[in-house]
């Protein structure tokens, strides 16, 4: 759709399915006024993803990552990164730029509007006020959502970094994609049994996404040693002459 900073803003079809769907059900709720605070709804929500987004890409850049793009789909956004810094601090500060985000748009809404007394963030804003307080609750709640540790989400990443300040980088990621496994599966039945949908696909996205990732990670690992190994062949020393044998 638009760079910033370089960084290539895109679009997934998914999403005009999902404006769709949110159009249709303001439209059904409160007519054509429900159908057009409910699209503004959608593109305010995800605004703020962006933004989210934006707080991990610009911190990675200046560690040197470069950022292909920003992709926005039915399930949220993904920033696409050419690689994942090694150090744990620099991840561990790339990953926290994201929540930090949500939590400043709540914390600057909360200023200028206050916070909503019993919102019910389910209903259809019908104001500028409304829309606020919806954007104000989502925002605390995406930062929360995203700080659960199941990795490949952001507090997944958190824990395989503080991981990596005591165990080498492998086996961080192991135990942190353990952990995600164990959060996601009781977390997307619990969802799907409550019919919450949403949620229970977000799960059983995360599953294989962190498990792809720990063996991605296996295969770079498995990668470098072998070119270690090329550019440096260990070095054989020959056994001492054995002693002559006298043959009395």
């Amino acid at each position: 759709m638009f760079r910033i900073r370089g960084i290539r803003i895109s679009l997934d079809v998914t999403f005009l399915a999902l404006l769709a769907y949110f159009g249709y059900n303001g439209w059904k709720a409160y007519g054509m006024p429900g159908l057009w605070w409910s699209a503004a709804t959608l593109c305010a929500f995800f605004a703020c993803v962006v933004f989210h987004e934006l707080g991990h890409s610009l911190t990675a850049m200046r560690f040197g990552v470069h950022v292909r793009r920003i992709l926005l789909t039915v399930i949220g956004g993904v920033a696409q990164f050419d690689r994942i810094p090694r150090r744990p601090s620099q991840e561990l500060l790339i990953t926290i730029a994201g929540p930090a985000v949500n939590f400043a748009i709540a914390g600057v809404l909360w200023l200028l509007i206050g916070f909503p007394e019993g919102p019910d963030v389910g209903s259809i804003p019908l104001s500028p006020l409304d829309l606020g307080h919806t954007l104000l609750v989502w925002n605390i709640w995406v930062g929360l959502f995203n700080l659960i540790p199941a990795f490949p989400m952001d507090g997944g990443r958190i824990l395989r970094a503080l991981l990596a300040m005591r165990l080498p980088y492998l086996k961080a990621t192991f135990w942190a994609a353990t952990v995600g496994k164990m959060i996601t599966v009781p977390g997307a039945l619990l969802a799907f049994y409550y019919g919450d949908y949403f949620i229970g696909l977000i799960c059983l996205f995360i599953f294989p996404a962190g498990e792809a990732e720990y063996r991605s990670v296996k295969r770079q690992e498995a990668e470098e040693a072998h070119w270690r190994e090329s550019l440096h062949p260990p070095v054989v020393t020959p056994p001492p002459d054995e002693p002559p044998i006298l043959n009395l």
